[in-house]
This record gives structure tokens, sequence and C-alpha cells, in this order.
């Protein structure tokens, strides 16, 4: 059938407005994301930047050309609430040394907002996020990553909650006296320590909420049996994608920390979302503890900067992509509901490796834009933002006040 200039002309101009609306489309959802990103609480339960600025100092109240986070940046991505990590590497030698390293990266926290009251805050409490909201700051919370800093001692567990500190990742890439790690062969604890039992009944009667990332399947089951409250996965994403990468979590686990209540935190890195880049990463990883322990350097220091720079640059690594993201969220919501999952970025801390549209904390409104094209509502979105994750906050907050 022949088609007249008129007969195509129309043909073109419907085809032009359904391609104009589909454009309209896209660009809504992304101006809808930066409006939910704006209205409700965006908590990041874990970015990196104390021990980057521990390693080599910048001022990030104001715009900075590396890292992944800066004041400005934030603002523009509508981060309300990061939880700053204290981190103290897993394969320190002495926990005292672990102990002091986290006592310093918290003055480091303290310091930011000294120098810039007028834009950051320290959040101590549920509380404090809505005062940090209600004045438009960027409300810094505190997690130690690593129970190592502990050094034995539960009184210890105490001070940091005194000095701000609102979760403990129990370990980190090695096994300690608390529990064993997920990346670590070798499980002394069989699971949790009895040291470790203790500490997580004394982190619920002080309110300070225990995080289950990088640590063993064991660990975490044990974990969950001694928890009086929700438990939190500030930085884990789904073994399902990762099949064999215990540092994500099983569908199992997924299932029963949303039976305790608790929250499982997307980790934005690209080895923990897609299966081409974890091979990368556990290449890295193994040729790099060799390195490491062929020359007597310790897990975090200068060599170790160096050494995955190199290795980097002579791998052709394989990005996620923001959908990618999305859907680890998604598998998580088609397990347990939207009530159970959140965002653990891990900014500042998986190095070059971030997705495609989530290279830094301006761009969480990708993520959210891409949610809403897949159906998710405002209810959902701001569940998934810090909804959830202040409920179970609350609840062990609440658990402290009633001891």
């Amino acid at each position: 059938m022949e088609i007249s200039n008129k007969q195509f002309m129309r043909m073109f101009a419907l085809a032009l407005l359904v391609s104009t609306a589909c454009a309209q489309a896209d660009q809504d959802w992304s101006q809808q994301a930066r409006e939910l990103t704006q209205r409700y609480p965006l908590i990041d339960t874990h970015v990196d930047v104390p021990y980057r600025l521990n390693e080599s100092w910048q001022d990030v109240t104001v715009a900075t050309q590396t890292g992944d986070f800066d004041y400005p940046r934030a603002v523009a991505g509508g981060l309300d609430i990061p939880f700053m990590s204290i981190y103290t590497p897993g394969g320190l030698k002495s926990t005292a040394r672990n102990y002091q390293l986290a006592n310093q990266l918290i003055d480091g926290v303290e310091a930011l907002v000294g120098r810039a009251p007028a834009k950051f805050m320290q959040v101590r409490s549920t509380r404090d996020v809505a005062v940090a909201m209600e004045k438009g700051l960027i409300g810094l919370a505190m997690g130690m990553e690593n129970g190592s800093p502990i050094n034995g001692d539960l009184e210890n567990i105490s001070h940091f909650a005194r000095r701000g500190i609102r979760y403990i990742t129990l370990a980190h890439s090695h096994s300690n006296d608390i529990s064993d790690s997920s990346f670590d062969t070798a499980r002394p604890n069989g699971g949790l320590s009895d040291f470790g039992r203790e500490v997580v009944t004394e982190m619920n009667r002080v309110g300070v909420m225990v995080d289950v990332s990088h640590l063993s399947d064991e660990a975490i089951r044990d974990v969950l049996e001694v928890s009086a409250v929700p438990v939190i996965a500030s930085h884990s994403s789904a073994r399902k994608f990762t099949p064999g990468f215990e540092r994500n979590l099983s569908d199992e686990l997924i299932l029963a920390i949303a039976e305790n209540g608790g929250v499982v935190h997307i980790n934005f890195g690209s080895a923990f979302i897609i299966p081409e880049a974890n091979k990368l990463l556990n290449d890295f990883r193994v040729a790099r503890d060799a390195y490491l322990e062929e020359h007597d350097f310790e897990p975090g220091g200068e060599e170790d900067a160096a050494y995955r720079a190199e290795f980097l640059q002579n791998v052709k690594f394989v990005y996620a992509t923001t959908a990618q993201v999305a859907d680890h969220v998604e598998h998580v919501i088609g397990l347990t509901g939207i009530e159970h999952v959140g965002i653990g970025s891990d900014y500042d801390g998986v190095g070059p490796t971030l997705p495609v549209g989530l290279k830094d904390v301006s761009q969480y409104p990708n993520l959210v834009a891409e949610l809403l094209a897949r159906g998710y509502g405002e209810e959902d979105i701001a569940k998934l933002l810090g909804g959830n994750l202040l409920r179970a906050w609350r609840a062990a907050e609440a658990f402290a006040e009633s001891r």
C-alpha cells in the first residue's frame, strides 16, 4: 500500500508526539526524583569520608576535585544524614591501635562539624535527624566499621556510644575476637564468639545498632538469635546476583533480617552488584593479600592503596549500571516487602568501582528515578531513602531507654 505525503506527515507527527511524550516522561521521573530526595530524609548508612580524609585531608565543606563526597555534591543529591564510617582496617595487628584510630577518626568528624556549623551538625539520635532537617543542615551520624576498637572491654561500647557511634559492624575483612568475617577463611569463632554475644547484648542495652555487614553467615545467624532489637546490614547487596560471594546476603539471611525487623542497605560498588566486577574483585583480593603478606604491609596503608590503583589501571573493569543497583533493591523488596531495604552506598570506600550514574553523592536521584520508572510510589521511596532505617533506629533507642 502506498502512503501519501499527508499520511506520512501524520504518522511522522504521531511518532514525534510519542517520542516527545516519552522524553517528557523520562524528564518527569528525574524531576520527581530530585523533589523526593529533597522532601524526605535521605540517609546513607555507609560513607567512608573520615578514613579518606585521614589518609589525605581535603576540605569537604567546599567542592573537592576527588573523592565521592563533599558538601555541594551532598546538597545536590539531597543527602541529609550520611553515616560517617569510623573504619579501622581488619588486618591491624593491635586492637589497641584500632581503638586509637577510631577515636582519631571521630575527632575528625567533630572537627568537620566545628569548622562548618552552618553546613553540618552531629547527629546522635533520631530526634537529631528531625532537627537537622528543620535547620537545613547535613547531619553527620557515625557508625563504626569493625568491632576491634572495643579492645576486649565491654565498657568501650559505652565509650563509643557517648562519642556518637550509633552502629557497630562487628568485624571487617578479618575475623576478630567478636565475630568471624565473610572475607576470612579462618573462622575461629564458628560465628559469634562468646564475647561477641556479650557485645551484641551490651549494644542493645546502650542503644547502638548491630551491623551484620562483613560477617560470616554463621555469625549473622548468631546475631539474629541474640539481638533483642532490629539489626541492620549497613552496606550489603543480594548474593543472588553474585553467587558464592558471602560478603553479600543470601535470600535466607535477607528474610531472617526482615523477620527480625531489620533493614538491608544496598551497597553500590560494582563488585557487589554484577558477577563480572565481582570476579575482578576476588582476583584483586587474592593478589593484594599475597602482596601485603609477602612485604609485611598492613591493609589500609599507602602500599595497599597504591597496589589497588595499579591493579585497576591494568585491568578492564566492568561497571554496573544504576538499573542493576535497582535490581538489588527490587530483589529485597520482592522477598520482604518495602519495609526492609535502604541505601548504604559505600561512597569513598569502594574506590573507582562505582556504577554508571551513581558515581558520587550528587547522583542518588538517578536511582530514585529508576525506581519511579518501575512503578514505585512516593511512600515506597520515602521508606527506602530513610524511613526504614529510622524505624530500626527508633527501636534500638526505645529498647535502651527501657533498660
